[in-house]
């Protein structure tokens, strides 16, 4: 791939211009009657045109081939990607899963997916591979993809440039954008949430003001790297749930230059600046929002991204692991590494649990004991953990293979039975 392949450009949202050839970029005009270089010209929309300045997101792209040169598609087997979430009843019981294990045969990024659970607005899926996309593309037409990486380093070689990343990292690839996945240094694993919604963004802040959470500057998409490769290509596309397949005579990560605001980005999410309680009680978990995919009732997400991250606890009188509750929203939780506070064992890295609408979740027997007998007026300090949580509006609905998996931990619900009652009428 020719140009830089470890540079950014820096910030959520922006107009960006980036060029790997000197005057690859028109000046003036999207596209003129002969482009520099002998590129074609083409616009990559990911919100209708008439979107409002704020919200719209295109990105024009110069290229060496058009987009259009494919043959036909054909279906493709989908393997274990499931969109059609009516096919299972949903459940109120709490569900939690071990880690995917490692794959037996060659297996790369798409081959890997497994659909957990899904509704109209997201689909969720874990994944593991042990082989890097060779002369092979992949785009989904039905969503944006959130990727949690978990184990491994991940290179995603796009149509808009190189992104790598890392354990404690998250990719967001657009709809529509062209991708494949290279592992420099062997087998990975992580989580999707595909976004069938309004693009991820960042959250208004409200009352915390100007700074805080997850911060703009700290957002990183790729500079233009381009490949003129001849030769066999596979593109694979995910359209309506279901995989196809075409050939392409070329590489199609051919973008000699591009500028807009639709492209591919990382955030690191150990630069989340982290907001809490000083004195007393929890504030709700919404402090922890990353991104969201707005819904069409103000103040209601369709999907939140949140996580978990290395804090300190400094609230007094004040019971300070996740409390006890039951949500409108569902969650999805991941581990990406260490363990997570509110619960002693079970729920390991790359590890997941399901806790959908109304039903009860909380910490197990052990973190209860130990917090209600804790010192709280010395700060604890929460190290060497990420946990996250794919929160959506709707009910989750677990697949077919999800509640069959051998990962599907059916003692559960064992963490919650040995509470003991410590009710007493005379003794306030």
């Amino acid at each position: 791939m020719s140009g830089p392949v470890l540079h950014y450009l820096s910030g959520f949202g922006n107009e960006f211009a980036t060029e790997s050839l000197a005057g690859a970029l028109p000046v003036g005009r999207n596209s003129p009657q002969r482009c520099p270089y002998g590129l074609y010209a083409e616009q990559l929309s990911g919100t209708a045109f008439t979107a409002p300045r704020a919200e719209n997101r295109r990105s024009w792209l110069y290229r060496i081939r058009p987009s259009a040169m494919h043959t036909p598609f054909e279906r493709l087997d989908d393997r274990r990607i499931v969109s059609d979430f009516t096919r299972e009843p949903a459940t109120p019981n709490q569900l939690r899963w071990s880690p995917l294990p490692m794959p037996d045969a060659s297996t790369d990024f798409v081959q890997g997916l497994v659909t957990m659970a899904g509704n109209g607005g997201a689909g969720i899926h874990l994944y593991a591979a042990n082989r890097s996309m060779k002369d092979k593309a992949f785009y989904n037409a039905d969503g944006e993809m959130l990727i949690v990486a978990q184990q491994g380093r991940h290179r995603f070689v796009t149509e808009l440039g190189i992104v790598d990343a890392e354990p404690h990292e998250i990719v967001v690839i657009p709809r529509g954008v062209r991708f494949r996945v290279e592992l420099p240094d062997g087998a990975v694993r992580g989580y999707v949430c595909e976004n069938y919604g309004a693009n991820f963004r960042l959250p208004d802040r409200g009352p915390i003001g100007a700074n805080g959470l997850a911060n703009p500057r700290d957002f990183l998409t790729p500079v233009a790297a381009y490949e003129d490769v001849e030769g066999d290509h596979e593109l694979i596309a995910k359209f309506q749930g279901h995989l196809w397949t075409a050939r392409m005579g070329h590489s199609p990560m051919d973008v000699v230059a591009w500028h807009g605001n639709y492209a591919p980005y990382k955030y690191d999410l150990r630069r989340f600046n982290t907001i809490g309680s000083i004195s007393y009680d929890h504030p709700d978990p919404s402090i922890f929002l990353v991104l969201h995919s707005a819904s069409d009732t103000p103040g209601v997400s369709n999907i939140d991204f949140v996580i978990f991250p290395p804090r300190i606890l400094a609230m007094q009188d004040t019971f300070r692991p996740p409390w006890f509750h039951r949500n409108i929203a569902s969650e999805f939780m991941g581990l990406v590494h260490g363990a997570y506070d509110a619960k002693a064992e079970g729920f390991v890295p790359g590890g997941a649990s399901l806790h959908n609408s109304m039903t009860g979740h909380g910490p197990d027997e052990e973190t209860f004991e130990k917090a209600t007998s804790a010192d709280t007026s010395k700060p604890h300090y929460i190290t060497d953990t990420m946990a996250f949580m794919f929160e959506t509006r709707d009910v989750l609905r677990p697949t077919k293979q999800a509640v069959q998996s051998a990962q599907l931990q059916h003692e559960y619900y064992r963490c919650w039975q040995g509470l003991k009652k410590h009710f007493n009428p005379a003794q306030p």
